[in-house]
This record gives structure tokens, C-alpha cells and sequence, in this order.
């Protein structure tokens, strides 16, 4: 990349991209010198002040994979997985380099993705935690029961997740009982919630509360969590369809990871004037 001008050196060119309205601000750094702090991922995610997003997505060079990525949440924390926002990104790298198979590296590890057809992508998330040193909880509990009213699962996906089985996902007030379980001591690094109603054996209805954002209209590493809780109680198989309050995932259990499939969009791009 050739070296920047005085004038590029003043703004950070950025895309805004969402999946199923979980929305993200991208900045590529390949390239060129890190930019990014928590400070102007804060500034930034104001959606009065800045341009608003659920999470920033970095990337950066890679020596053994197509791209690093590194997420933000809108609060300045950062996260080691962000299945949508890797998704958009994925589709973004695919439609830039003809390419139809991608190999991402994040925190949490190598994602294999691929076009998965009729403008839909699908991202293997990896493997699921499911040890409570690994997710991480803060003591040894069963993670299929955990002792909370309510009786959520907790799952690993990178980040942590909290997910209750309710009969109405769509009377949860999400506000109320997702700030106040993102918190729980029992999350020492805070969680992820999800409150997921059983529509059909291979159905759920999904909302979710994300850890430094809040109410979101989806979440990729959310719906895949909620999929695996589903299907260690029994249920659901492992092939389901989450639905959202944007939109619907595919989500697959297999032998090599969990699976999500879902439309990308990328909006507009624009410049962050520094």
C-alpha cells in the first residue's frame, strides 16, 4: 500500500455493514499502522455524535490466513468473536477477491468461511466451549443447569453466553433482565444473554442482550450458543433455524464447529474525520 498523504493521514476511512440489523462500523488496516483505540471506538459508536454500531470490526495483515480480525464493542471492551460482523466482512473479502472460501483469524482462532449460495455466507464459528474454566465461569458448576433462577445454560463461543428456555421469548423485557444478568458473579469476564423460545424441534425464536452493547436485533455468536444450549438439553437436533427480532440464521452443530448462514449488507462508506 503506498504511504499516505498529510490529508489521508486526517480521517479513517470506514464501511458500515450489518447482519439482520446487528450493525458494525469496519476499518481496514491492512497495510497501514493500528488507529484504533477504545477511545475512538467509543466516539465512534455514539449514534448521535459518531456513526453508532453494535461492534467495530478491525482488519489487519495476516501471515497465515486472508485477513486478522479484531472486534470493539460500543462500549470501548473487546471481544474475541463476532460472528455476524465476521460474516459481513467474509462476504466483503469474497465479492473483493473473486475468491468463494476464506480462512479469517480472530482471538478466538482460525474461521473457515464460504459462500454458501444465493447471497447468503456461512462462517464455521468453531467448536463450542462447554467447560466452565474455558467459558469462563467463575467456579466449577454444571454448565447445562447452572444454579440461577431461571435455569440457563452457559456456553463458550469465544465470548460468554448465559441462555434461558423461556415459553415466550417475545415477553421478555430485555432491558431489565439482560443488564442485570450480564453481571452476574458468576461471569467474571460478564455475558452475553439470551432469552430463546422452542417454536419446533428445529426452531427458536431468539432475543438477545449483548455484553458492552445492550439490546441488539441479532447476534451471530448468540444465535450459535443458543443452538448448541438447545441441543445439549434435548431440545432441538443440531440443524435449527434461529430467528431474530432482525432476521433469521441457519445454525449447524457439525463434527467440525457450529455453523451459521445468513445475508450480509454492506451500506455506505465514509470517512472519520480525526
Amino acid at each position: 500500500m503506498a504511504a499516505m498523504s498529510a490529508r489521508e493521514l486526517t480521517y479513517i476511512p470506514f464501511m458500515k455493514m450489518h447482519g439482520l440489523g446487528n450493525d458494525f462500523v469496519v476499518v481496514d488496516e491492512r497495510g497501514i499502522a493500528p488507529r484504533i483505540d477504545a477511545g475512538l471506538a467509543v466516539a465512534m459508536a455514539d449514534r448521535h455524535r459518531g456513526v453508532g454500531f453494535d461492534q467495530l470490526a478491525v482488519l489487519s495483515d495476516s501471515v497465515d490466513s486472508d485477513v486478522h480480525l479484531v472486534f470493539w464493542n460500543s462500549d470501548g471492551s473487546l471481544s474475541a468473536a463476532c460472528g455476524n460482523a465476521t460474516r459481513c466482512i467474509a462476504r466483503y473479502l469474497m465479492d473483493q477477491t473473486g475468491k468463494s472460501e476464506l480462512v479469517i483469524t480472530t482471538d478466538r482462532g482460525s474461521l473457515f468461511a464460504q459462500d454458501a449460495g444465493n447471497g447468503q455466507t456461512a462462517v464455521n464459528m468453531g467448536q463450542p466451549q462447554l467447560d466452565w474454566q474455558e467459558i469462563p465461569l467463575a467456579r466449577d458448576v454444571d454448565t447445562l443447569h447452572l444454579p440461577i433462577e431461571g435455569d440457563p445454560v452457559a456456553t463458550g463461543m469465544g465470548n460468554p453466553h448465559c441462555t434461558f428456555f423461556v415459553d415466550n421469548a417475545e415477553a421478555v423485557d430485555l432491558v431489565t433482565g439482560g443488564s442485570a444478568m450480564e453481571h452476574h458473579p458468576l461471569y467474571p469476564q460478564r455475558t452475553n444473554v439470551q432469552f430463546a423460545s422452542l417454536v419446533a424441534p428445529d426452531h427458536l425464536r431468539m432475543r438477545v442482550w449483548e455484553r458492552g452493547v445492550g439490546v441488539t436485533l441479532a447476534s451471530g455468536s448468540s444465535s450459535c450458543a443458543t443452538a448448541v444450549a438447545a441441543a445439549r438439553r434435548g431440545l432441538t437436533g443440531r440443524d435449527v433455524r434461529v430467528d431474530l427480532d432482525g432476521g433469521t440464521l441457519k445454525i449447524s452443530w457439525r463434527a467440525d464447529g457450529v455453523w451459521m448462514t445468513g445475508p450480509t449488507a454492506h451500506v455506505f462508506d465514509g470517512q472519520w474525520w480525526l
